[in-house]
Protein backbone atom coordinates (compact mmCIF):
# COMPACT_ATOMS: atom_id res chain seq x y z
CA UNK A 1 0.00 0.00 0.00
CA UNK A 2 2.65 2.88 0.70
CA UNK A 3 4.82 1.58 -2.46
CA UNK A 4 1.92 2.22 -4.37
CA UNK A 5 1.10 5.46 -2.75
CA UNK A 6 4.72 6.18 -3.50
CA UNK A 7 4.43 5.71 -7.24
CA UNK A 8 1.75 7.66 -7.41
CA UNK A 9 3.53 10.83 -6.07
CA UNK A 10 6.64 10.13 -8.23
CA UNK A 11 4.63 10.03 -11.29
CA UNK A 12 2.57 13.23 -10.41
CA UNK A 13 6.03 14.87 -9.82
CA UNK A 14 7.40 13.49 -12.82
CA UNK A 15 4.29 14.42 -15.15
CA UNK A 16 4.36 18.20 -13.24
CA UNK A 17 7.92 18.79 -14.26
CA UNK A 18 6.86 17.62 -18.08
CA UNK A 19 3.85 19.74 -18.14
CA UNK A 20 6.21 23.10 -17.28
CA UNK A 21 8.77 21.70 -19.48
CA UNK A 22 6.10 22.03 -22.30
CA UNK A 23 4.96 25.24 -21.48
CA UNK A 24 8.44 27.06 -20.87
CA UNK A 25 9.30 25.45 -24.17
CA UNK A 26 5.93 27.03 -25.99
CA UNK A 27 6.66 30.30 -24.36
CA UNK A 28 10.35 30.23 -25.90
CA UNK A 29 8.73 29.52 -28.99
CA UNK A 30 6.62 32.13 -28.75
CA UNK A 31 8.73 34.93 -27.46
CA UNK A 32 11.18 33.47 -30.94
CA UNK A 33 8.81 33.87 -33.20
CA UNK A 34 7.40 37.41 -31.98
CA UNK A 35 10.88 38.24 -32.19
CA UNK A 36 11.34 37.44 -35.77
CA UNK A 37 8.04 38.98 -36.72
CA UNK A 38 9.25 42.10 -35.20
CA UNK A 39 12.54 42.35 -37.48
CA UNK A 40 12.44 44.38 -40.53
CA UNK A 41 13.16 42.09 -43.47
CA UNK A 42 13.38 42.87 -47.15
CA UNK A 43 12.16 40.98 -50.27
CA UNK A 44 10.88 40.83 -53.80
CA UNK A 45 7.30 39.62 -54.45
CA UNK A 46 5.12 39.35 -57.48
CA UNK A 47 1.84 41.04 -57.63
CA UNK A 48 -0.97 39.97 -59.76
CA UNK A 49 -2.99 42.84 -61.02
CA UNK A 50 -6.67 43.68 -60.07
CA UNK A 51 -8.44 45.82 -62.84
CA UNK A 52 -11.23 47.99 -61.72
CA UNK A 53 -13.71 50.43 -63.61
CA UNK A 54 -13.06 49.15 -67.49
CA UNK A 55 -14.62 50.79 -69.68
CA UNK A 56 -18.06 48.59 -70.69
CA UNK A 57 -16.75 48.86 -74.36
CA UNK A 58 -13.46 47.46 -73.83
CA UNK A 59 -12.35 44.00 -73.20
CA UNK A 60 -9.07 43.47 -71.60
CA UNK A 61 -7.13 41.15 -73.51
CA UNK A 62 -6.05 37.75 -71.25
CA UNK A 63 -2.17 38.94 -71.60
CA UNK A 64 0.00 38.09 -68.21
CA UNK A 65 0.46 41.23 -66.78
CA UNK A 66 2.39 40.87 -62.94
CA UNK A 67 4.50 43.85 -61.19
CA UNK A 68 7.73 42.67 -59.56
CA UNK A 69 7.92 44.85 -56.07
CA UNK A 70 10.32 44.94 -54.07
CA UNK A 71 9.43 45.68 -49.93
CA UNK A 72 10.58 46.08 -46.88
CA UNK A 73 8.16 45.83 -43.56
CA UNK A 74 8.51 43.81 -40.57
CA UNK A 75 7.67 39.86 -40.43
CA UNK A 76 3.68 40.43 -39.42
CA UNK A 77 3.37 42.59 -42.13
CA UNK A 78 4.76 39.62 -44.31
CA UNK A 79 2.66 37.00 -43.03
CA UNK A 80 -0.44 38.85 -44.91
CA UNK A 81 1.43 38.53 -48.51
CA UNK A 82 2.24 35.07 -47.95
CA UNK A 83 -1.30 34.14 -47.21
CA UNK A 84 -2.89 35.42 -49.89
CA UNK A 85 -1.95 36.33 -53.30
CA UNK A 86 -0.91 39.97 -53.11
CA UNK A 87 -2.56 42.42 -55.41
CA UNK A 88 -2.25 45.85 -57.09
CA UNK A 89 -5.00 47.66 -58.35
CA UNK A 90 -5.30 49.29 -61.42
CA UNK A 91 -8.12 51.53 -61.37
CA UNK A 92 -9.00 52.32 -65.42
CA UNK A 93 -11.09 55.47 -64.76
CA UNK A 94 -7.75 57.65 -63.33
CA UNK A 95 -5.14 55.50 -63.31
CA UNK A 96 -4.23 54.90 -67.00
CA UNK A 97 -4.59 56.41 -70.15
CA UNK A 98 -4.56 54.76 -73.86
CA UNK A 99 -1.63 55.54 -76.27
CA UNK A 100 -1.12 53.81 -79.59
CA UNK A 101 -4.25 51.66 -79.02
CA UNK A 102 -2.93 50.27 -75.21
CA UNK A 103 -4.16 51.06 -71.78
CA UNK A 104 -0.66 52.20 -70.31
CA UNK A 105 -0.15 52.32 -66.72
CA UNK A 106 3.17 54.42 -65.52
CA UNK A 107 3.13 55.16 -61.92
CA UNK A 108 6.44 56.37 -59.16
CA UNK A 109 6.95 54.09 -56.65
CA UNK A 110 6.08 57.05 -54.56
CA UNK A 111 2.67 56.98 -55.60
CA UNK A 112 2.34 53.27 -55.14
CA UNK A 113 3.90 53.68 -51.91
CA UNK A 114 1.14 56.44 -50.73
CA UNK A 115 -2.11 54.71 -52.16
CA UNK A 116 -1.68 50.98 -52.35
CA UNK A 117 0.82 50.48 -48.79
CA UNK A 118 0.43 51.75 -45.35
CA UNK A 119 3.10 53.65 -43.63
CA UNK A 120 4.81 50.33 -42.05
CA UNK A 121 5.38 49.12 -45.71
CA UNK A 122 8.38 51.09 -47.57
CA UNK A 123 8.49 49.91 -51.42
CA UNK A 124 11.91 49.73 -52.53
CA UNK A 125 12.12 48.80 -56.02
CA UNK A 126 9.13 47.71 -58.81
CA UNK A 127 10.21 46.28 -61.85
CA UNK A 128 8.51 46.82 -64.67
CA UNK A 129 7.62 50.46 -63.90
CA UNK A 130 5.25 50.81 -66.92
CA UNK A 131 2.20 48.22 -67.63
CA UNK A 132 0.94 47.99 -71.04
CA UNK A 133 -2.61 46.26 -71.39
CA UNK A 134 -4.02 45.04 -74.97
CA UNK A 135 -7.52 45.41 -75.16
CA UNK A 136 -9.92 44.98 -77.69
CA UNK A 137 -13.80 46.26 -78.45
CA UNK A 138 -16.84 45.30 -76.29
CA UNK A 139 -20.21 45.32 -77.78
CA UNK A 140 -23.18 47.02 -75.16
CA UNK A 141 -26.41 45.38 -75.81
CA UNK A 142 -29.80 46.33 -73.67
CA UNK A 143 -32.06 42.89 -74.18
CA UNK A 144 -35.43 42.63 -72.50
CA UNK A 145 -36.33 40.12 -69.57
CA UNK A 146 -38.73 37.37 -70.22
CA UNK A 147 -40.43 35.78 -67.36
CA UNK A 148 -41.31 32.30 -67.03
CA UNK A 149 -43.24 32.11 -63.78
CA UNK A 150 -46.39 29.66 -63.38
CA UNK A 151 -48.66 31.57 -60.43
CA UNK A 152 -51.48 29.33 -58.81
CA UNK A 153 -53.88 32.18 -56.85
CA UNK A 154 -55.73 31.05 -53.94
CA UNK A 155 -59.25 30.72 -54.68
CA UNK A 156 -60.59 34.39 -54.98
CA UNK A 157 -57.49 35.63 -55.81
CA UNK A 158 -55.65 37.13 -58.65
CA UNK A 159 -52.97 39.96 -60.35
CA UNK A 160 -54.90 43.11 -60.65
CA UNK A 161 -51.96 44.31 -63.42
CA UNK A 162 -49.54 42.93 -65.34
CA UNK A 163 -46.62 40.35 -63.87
CA UNK A 164 -43.18 42.16 -64.20
CA UNK A 165 -39.56 41.94 -63.91
CA UNK A 166 -37.25 44.51 -62.22
CA UNK A 167 -35.33 45.68 -63.97
CA UNK A 168 -37.17 44.78 -67.48
CA UNK A 169 -33.68 44.86 -69.94
CA UNK A 170 -30.56 43.72 -68.75
CA UNK A 171 -27.08 44.87 -70.22
CA UNK A 172 -24.75 42.56 -72.17
CA UNK A 173 -21.30 43.29 -72.51
CA UNK A 174 -18.74 41.11 -74.82
CA UNK A 175 -17.54 39.94 -77.88
CA UNK A 176 -19.82 40.63 -80.75
CA UNK A 177 -20.33 37.93 -82.50
CA UNK A 178 -21.71 36.84 -79.22
CA UNK A 179 -24.09 39.61 -77.99
CA UNK A 180 -25.13 39.99 -81.25
CA UNK A 181 -26.87 36.29 -80.70
CA UNK A 182 -28.72 36.95 -77.42
CA UNK A 183 -32.07 39.12 -78.46
CA UNK A 184 -33.41 38.03 -74.78
CA UNK A 185 -32.66 36.65 -71.84
CA UNK A 186 -35.11 34.45 -69.67
CA UNK A 187 -35.75 33.43 -66.07
CA UNK A 188 -35.45 30.06 -65.17
CA UNK A 189 -38.78 28.50 -64.81
CA UNK A 190 -40.78 28.68 -61.35
CA UNK A 191 -43.79 27.91 -59.64
CA UNK A 192 -45.38 29.91 -56.65
CA UNK A 193 -48.50 28.08 -55.12
CA UNK A 194 -51.53 29.67 -53.26
CA UNK A 195 -50.89 33.17 -53.41
CA UNK A 196 -52.89 35.39 -52.04
CA UNK A 197 -50.61 38.53 -51.28
CA UNK A 198 -48.56 40.88 -53.22
CA UNK A 199 -45.35 38.89 -55.11
CA UNK A 200 -42.04 39.72 -54.80
CA UNK A 201 -39.50 37.81 -55.46
CA UNK A 202 -36.11 37.35 -56.88
CA UNK A 203 -35.37 34.94 -59.56
CA UNK A 204 -32.05 33.59 -61.36
CA UNK A 205 -31.61 34.45 -65.10
CA UNK A 206 -31.13 31.50 -67.46
CA UNK A 207 -27.63 32.84 -69.21
CA UNK A 208 -25.81 31.04 -71.42
CA UNK A 209 -23.50 28.48 -72.23
CA UNK A 210 -20.73 30.78 -72.72
CA UNK A 211 -21.15 33.52 -70.11
CA UNK A 212 -17.63 33.52 -68.94
CA UNK A 213 -17.05 35.20 -71.77
CA UNK A 214 -20.13 37.98 -71.02
CA UNK A 215 -20.73 40.45 -68.70
CA UNK A 216 -24.23 41.15 -67.18
CA UNK A 217 -25.19 43.87 -65.69
CA UNK A 218 -27.01 41.38 -63.48
CA UNK A 219 -27.94 37.73 -62.55
CA UNK A 220 -31.46 37.69 -61.17
CA UNK A 221 -34.21 40.03 -61.27
CA UNK A 222 -37.03 40.40 -59.03
CA UNK A 223 -40.53 39.58 -60.54
CA UNK A 224 -44.00 41.29 -59.04
CA UNK A 225 -47.21 41.22 -58.94
CA UNK A 226 -49.56 43.54 -57.20
CA UNK A 227 -52.37 40.48 -56.22
CA UNK A 228 -56.07 41.21 -54.63
CA UNK A 229 -59.05 39.92 -53.69
CA UNK A 230 -61.08 39.29 -56.92
CA UNK A 231 -65.19 38.73 -57.11
CA UNK A 232 -67.18 38.20 -60.41
CA UNK A 233 -69.48 40.68 -61.99
CA UNK A 234 -72.05 40.53 -64.63
CA UNK A 235 -73.52 43.26 -67.05
CA UNK A 236 -75.51 43.38 -70.27
CA UNK A 237 -74.23 44.70 -73.35
CA UNK A 238 -75.60 45.62 -76.37
CA UNK A 239 -74.78 44.29 -79.57
CA UNK A 240 -73.53 46.10 -82.98
CA UNK A 241 -73.60 44.59 -86.17
CA UNK A 242 -70.86 45.32 -88.23
CA UNK A 243 -70.36 44.23 -92.14
CA UNK A 244 -74.23 44.56 -92.88
CA UNK A 245 -74.82 44.96 -96.72
CA UNK A 246 -76.87 48.37 -97.23
CA UNK A 247 -79.23 46.25 -99.22
CA UNK A 248 -81.02 44.70 -96.88
CA UNK A 249 -82.56 45.41 -93.30
CA UNK A 250 -81.76 43.31 -90.24
CA UNK A 251 -83.73 42.13 -86.95
CA UNK A 252 -81.59 40.15 -84.66
CA UNK A 253 -82.71 39.11 -81.40
CA UNK A 254 -81.57 39.59 -78.36
CA UNK A 255 -80.43 43.17 -78.39
CA UNK A 256 -78.51 42.78 -75.59
CA UNK A 257 -76.46 40.20 -73.87
CA UNK A 258 -74.73 38.87 -70.48
CA UNK A 259 -71.13 39.70 -69.72
CA UNK A 260 -69.53 37.85 -67.06
CA UNK A 261 -66.05 38.43 -65.56
CA UNK A 262 -63.56 38.36 -62.93
CA UNK A 263 -62.50 42.10 -61.59
CA UNK A 264 -60.85 42.97 -57.98
CA UNK A 265 -63.06 44.69 -55.49
CA UNK A 266 -61.03 47.86 -55.60
CA UNK A 267 -62.33 48.03 -59.36
CA UNK A 268 -65.59 46.69 -59.35
CA UNK A 269 -67.78 49.63 -59.26
CA UNK A 270 -65.56 51.67 -61.36
CA UNK A 271 -67.06 48.70 -64.88
CA UNK A 272 -69.76 49.51 -66.63
CA UNK A 273 -71.17 47.94 -70.15
CA UNK A 274 -69.64 50.84 -71.38
CA UNK A 275 -66.11 49.56 -71.03
CA UNK A 276 -67.18 46.51 -73.25
CA UNK A 277 -68.22 46.50 -77.03
CA UNK A 278 -69.81 43.50 -78.73
CA UNK A 279 -69.81 43.02 -82.21
CA UNK A 280 -71.58 40.40 -84.61
CA UNK A 281 -69.58 40.34 -88.16
CA UNK A 282 -72.73 39.70 -90.46
CA UNK A 283 -69.98 38.51 -92.83
CA UNK A 284 -68.98 35.51 -91.33
CA UNK A 285 -72.66 34.46 -91.79
CA UNK A 286 -72.50 31.61 -94.08
CA UNK A 287 -75.34 30.04 -96.08
CA UNK A 288 -75.60 27.14 -93.59
CA UNK A 289 -76.09 29.42 -90.07
CA UNK A 290 -79.11 31.03 -89.93
CA UNK A 291 -77.48 33.43 -86.62
CA UNK A 292 -75.01 35.67 -85.65
CA UNK A 293 -72.05 34.66 -83.15
CA UNK A 294 -71.36 37.73 -80.83
CA UNK A 295 -67.92 38.05 -79.59
CA UNK A 296 -65.46 40.88 -78.00
CA UNK A 297 -64.58 44.02 -79.75
CA UNK A 298 -63.31 45.57 -76.90
CA UNK A 299 -62.77 44.66 -72.84
CA UNK A 300 -61.83 46.99 -69.98
CA UNK A 301 -57.67 46.11 -69.13
CA UNK A 302 -59.15 45.72 -65.83
CA UNK A 303 -60.99 42.96 -66.05
CA UNK A 304 -60.35 38.83 -66.67
CA UNK A 305 -61.94 36.20 -67.96
CA UNK A 306 -64.30 37.94 -69.76
CA UNK A 307 -67.12 36.26 -71.06
CA UNK A 308 -70.54 36.32 -73.32
CA UNK A 309 -73.07 34.05 -71.85
CA UNK A 310 -75.10 33.63 -75.10
CA UNK A 311 -73.48 32.51 -78.16
CA UNK A 312 -76.47 32.54 -80.72
CA UNK A 313 -78.32 35.70 -81.86
CA UNK A 314 -80.82 35.21 -84.19
CA UNK A 315 -81.79 37.58 -87.14
CA UNK A 316 -84.29 37.63 -90.00
CA UNK A 317 -83.68 39.68 -92.78
CA UNK A 318 -86.80 41.63 -94.08
CA UNK A 319 -85.64 43.45 -97.00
Amino acid sequence: MIKHVRYKILSSIKNKRINVFIVFLLSAFIILIFTKLSKQYTNTLTFEIEKLNVPQENIILKDSVNLNITLKTHGFKWLKFYFSQPKIKVDFSKDVYKKDGIFVWNKSKAYLNNTQFDKQVELLNMSPDTLSFRFGINSVKKVPVKLKANLNFSPGYNMSNELVSQPDSIVVVGPNVLVSEIDFLETEAVTFDNIKSDLSEKVKLKLPKNKSDLKFSLQDVIIKAKVEKFTEGTLNVPITVINQPKNITLKYFPKMVNVSYYVSLSDYSSITNKDFKVICDYSKVSENRSFLVPEFAKTPDKVKNAKINQQRIEFIITK
